[in-house]
Order: C-alpha cells, then sequence, then structure tokens
C-alpha cells in the first residue's frame, strides 16, 4: 500500500551524508549541462544507483519556490547602475520581474522591492541571490515574501 508524501524541512547535518551528496550531484548538473550524470556522480563519489534512487526525492529549500512569485528585499548604496546589475543577474536567470519598488535614498542607501515568477528560472533561487549579493553596492540582498 503506498502511502501520500508527508514533506520535512530538516537540517541537512543531521541527515545521511548521501543527501547531500544528491544534492551536489543536482546542482552540478544544474550548472554544468553538457556532464553526463556519471561525471557527477563520480565528481561528488556516489554511486549512479544512489542518486537514482534518490534524486526525484530529495530537494533543496529554495527548489520548492519553482513556479512561484517571491518578493526580493535589497538594501543599495546609491549609485548610478546598480538597479540595472540587479535586473541583469534576474534576467540571466530567466526569472520573469512582476513588480519593482525603489525608495528614494537616505544615507546614500536604498530600498528596493522586486517581486519576481520562478516558472522559468534556470537557477535556484538560493544561487540568484548569491550572484546578485555579490554585486558592488548590495549592502542586504534577501527574499522578504513567497507566494
Amino acid at each position: 500500500m503506498r502511502r501520500d508524501p508527508e514533506y520535512f524541512l530538516v537540517d541537512s547535518t543531521v541527515l545521511p551524508e548521501i543527501f547531500s551528496k544528491v544534492m551536489k550531484v543536482k546542482k552540478i548538473l544544474a550548472k554544468h549541462p553538457e556532464k553526463k550524470v556519471n561525471d557527477a556522480v563520480r565528481e561528488v563519489g556516489l554511486s549512479r544507483s544512489a542518486y537514482y534512487k534518490y534524486r526525484d526525492h530529495v530537494f533543496p529549500f529554495y527548489e520548492t519556490s519553482r513556479g512561484k512569485v517571491i518578493t526580493l528585499f535589497f538594501v543599495v548604496e546609491d549609485f548610478s547602475g546598480i538597479l540595472a546589475g540587479i535586473i541583469n543577474l534576474i534576467a540571466k536567470a530567466r526569472a520573469n520581474i512582476l513588480t519593482i519598488n525603489q525608495n528614494i535614498p537616505i544615507n546614500g542607501l536604498a530600498d528596493v522591492t522586486i517581486s519576481i515568477e520562478t516558472e522559468g528560472m534556470c537557477m535556484f533561487i538560493e544561487d540568484l541571490l548569491n550572484e546578485i549579493s555579490r554585486l558592488e553596492g548590495v549592502r542586504k540582498c534577501e527574499i522578504l515574501a513567497r507566494e
């Protein structure tokens, strides 16, 4: 008798290492579509059978955001081109921008909120946020809300 799936949010440090390795393989394959599963599992030190057994059952927390509307919040320095840099990275990730709101800068810093639709994204939202946070002038970068 098959049970309905039940989902948990669990800290990866308490799980067996195999689950982290499956996630590493999935990230490698997502970032390098030209790589074969054999290459990725060998790189991580995981068997192909273990990868195939768990790949459809292990997901990063952020992947549950696919196909959702997410509102991102940024604190940015007030200089020309900072918002364009953020928008370019969002476009590179193939997220659909729904709204942009930038407040008037106070003391050289501005709050920006951008709502995106994640259906067509070609990267994990976590990776997008990491790339944006590395932009010069981005002081804070986080998920404010998700639908």
